[in-house]
């Protein structure tokens, strides 16, 4: 009898094992979770201007008038497909967004449009 007892505090220690290695293993990756967390906290809340912004960044750099610290001293050729097709995705936003913006956000999308264009005519002269 006392050996059924012993067995059975065995299966027992071994589900108190198993149990203590999936909670140990489940707080592993809530710590996971938490830090990558940490870690995208610095970036802005998405929204449309962000959007703009970022596919203006990209034209404004393909066109070379934003350069890397490696680059500002060099003569770089600017990339005009590049250039072309931020300023084209930026105008199809435009389009598809044609009365759902807010005034101020399609004030700063044609501000940005406008920019942009003038930019790529004057360097491609």
């Amino acid at each position: 009898m006392a050996d059924e007892a012993k067995e059975k505090k065995l299966i027992i220690d071994e589900d108190w094992k198993a149990q203590a290695q999936k909670e140990k293993q489940q707080l592993k990756e809530e710590v996971e979770k938490a830090s990558s967390r940490k870690e995208r906290s610095d970036l802005p809340e998405a929204d449309f201007a962000g959007l703009v912004s970022m596919l203006a960044t990209q034209a404004f750099y393909a066109l070379g008038l934003i350069r890397t610290e490696e680059d500002k001293d060099k003569q770089i050729e600017p990339d005009w497909a590049m250039a072309r097709y931020n300023i084209d995705l930026l105008a199809m936003l435009e389009d598809k967004c044609k009365g759902n913006l807010q005034p101020e956000e399609k004030a700063m999308l044609d501000a940005t449009l406008s920019q942009l264009r003038i930019a790529f005519v004057e360097l491609s002269k």
